[in-house]
């Protein structure tokens, strides 16, 4: 926050006057649907607010798309796809995405800011999630032209297996990482040949609006469709579209599920990127300072909201009071404050619902008999009081199918075990319906292998965490999900298998 001398009042004050003037330099020119290469109102005429959650000021109104909407920017990305992008060649596609990567490496604090403001993640953090935004596009210009198909000769026969674009696919994105999710989204459809029409989180809809007004000149006409709104509107439309051939969503399982059940009725092809509830492993070999830093990042990093992030600690008996003691002390040190600023390490959670939803974990916690070591409640701080925080929080002693422990809280929240007994450790890990990743955390290489093949998840980490590279699929077992994300395989995601048979007799 601002200086210790300044009183409360003084400090919301500061906060204030440096959201709004950073407000008044970052909003996107236009807040309308971007539909065919223009923007544009929604049919209805409706608009909502985006608040900024440091402040609780409405940042500002976007136009609220609903089906009609999104009927319209169905038929743009179809004509799109007919008229111009379907003859794109490959090299030429490439040099699109490339564009595309330099435009927002050229904004990279800017949108990091503008992130900030509407979302609440620590600008140092949004800076590194814009910076993978352009390696997204980046990666998957390089993969563009490696899409040879096969050929095969079987006597009579000559067979040709080809690539093909589905056309026009419908993507719909979280609002924990704005940009970055509508990266994870764009590049591969766009890679792959198809249109898309894109709908951003209702409460961070800004950073995919100011990514549309810098690429406008660079994108083709209807290739990319940004349609703002509610998920019951504008959302189940483009999932349950019967012009969209495939469908893509990043979210929650609950909202996973009816995405399934309504692409169910077109037959449509889906993504899903779901939930998590991620072990991390502490073995006793590796050092105290170690542990704690990447288990503080684990959970901590954008303020928890992470659906890999590290909720569930299995820390071995033998260094469980250091452990503990120096994320206690870690936790004690985290500067919580203005999101806009670089000293802060946890910023607001992204709406006073998501304030509230955590809290109700915490409280079904306390009830269940957790014993909180850190946190647990928002901030005793007057200066943090407009704004949509919750402390980090260490909870130790509760049972494993606690609900605080078996749902994912999706905030800075830590649910504690000790162990030494490895079987009954990697059964608890286990013990949940989501398998999106985990962590393990050792010195001896044997030993995080072999943990690491006994997870149950689709991505573990071993001594880091967080760390997403472009070329390694991200994606989850059970019920985290269905496919891969930042991988080549994710290009396979968005084209469809064509065999043709050619008798040469």
């Amino acid at each position: 926050m601002s200086s210790e001398s300044e009183s409360p009042t003084d400090q919301l004050s500061d906060v204030r006057e440096r959201h709004q003037q950073a407000a008044q330099e970052l909003l996107p020119e236009h807040t309308d649907l971007y539909i065919g290469g223009e923007f544009v109102a929604a049919d209805s005429g409706e608009t909502f607010d985006t608040v900024d959650p440091t402040t609780g000021d409405v940042l500002a109104s976007v136009a609220r798309g609903d089906a009609a909407d999104v009927d319209a920017a169905v038929d743009a990305a179809w004509t799109a796809f007919d008229e111009t992008w379907s003859n794109y060649s490959a090299g030429r596609r490439q040099r699109v995405l490339t564009d595309i990567a330099d435009t927002i490496e050229d904004h990279v604090d800017e949108l990091a800011r503008l992130e900030s403001l509407d979302n609440g993640k620590p600008v140092s953090e949004a800076k590194i999630d814009v910076r993978g935004a352009a390696e997204q596009f980046r990666y998957f210009a390089g993969l563009v032209r490696e899409n040879p198909g096969e050929t095969m000769n079987a006597g009579s026969r000559y067979g040709q297996v080809i690539k093909e674009p589905y056309g026009v696919v419908g993507q719909v994105i979280p609002w924990n990482f704005p940009l970055l999710m509508a990266s994870w989204k764009l590049a591969p459809a766009l890679a792959g040949g198809n249109c898309s029409v894109l709908k951003p989180a209702e409460e961070t809809p800004l950073s995919a609006l100011r990514f549309a007004e810098l690429v406008d000149d660079i994108v083709p006409d209807g290739v990319v469709n940004i349609v703002p709104g509610y998920g019951e509107e504008a959302g189940t439309a483009v999932t349950g579209h019967p012009d969209v051939r495939k469908v893509a969503f990043t979210g929650s399982t609950a909202v996973g599920k009816q995405v399934m059940k309504s692409a169910a009725d077109t037959v449509t092809d889906v993504t899903l990127e779901l939930g998590g509830k991620s072990p991390i492993v502490v073995f006793p070999d590796v050092s105290v300072g170690k542990a704690v830093a990447l288990v503080k990042s684990a959970i901590f990093y954008n303020t928890g909201e992470c659906c890999e992030a590290g909720s569930r600690l299995f820390v071995h008996e033998d260094v469980a009071d250091d452990v503990l003691d120096g994320l206690v002390a870690a936790i004690d040190d985290m500067t919580i404050g203005d999101p806009l600023r670089e000293e802060t390490d946890l910023g607001p959670k992204v709406s006073a619902e998501q304030v509230d939803r955590t809290l109700d974990y915490l409280e079904k916690a306390r009830d269940d008999g957790g014993q909180f070591l850190a946190g647990g409640d928002r901030p005793d701080d007057e200066a943090l009081s407009a704004g949509c925080y919750v402390e980090p929080t260490l909870i130790e002693g509760l049972d494993h199918d606690s609900d605080a422990v078996q749902e994912e809280i999706f905030g800075p929240v830590l649910s504690v075990f000790r162990w030494d007994d490895y079987d009954e450790m990697i059964r608890l890990a286990n013990d949940v319906e989501y398998g999106l990743a985990g962590g393990v955390i050792t010195d001896d290489i044997t030993q995080a292998n072999t943990t690491a093949r006994d997870i149950e998840a689709g991505y573990i980490w071993i001594n880091s965490y967080h760390d997403l590279v472009p070329g390694l699929p991200f994606g989850g077992y059970k019920q985290s999900g269905i496919g891969r994300e930042l991988g080549s395989e994710t290009l396979d995601h968005y084209q469809q298998t064509k065999t043709i048979n050619l008798s040469l007799r």
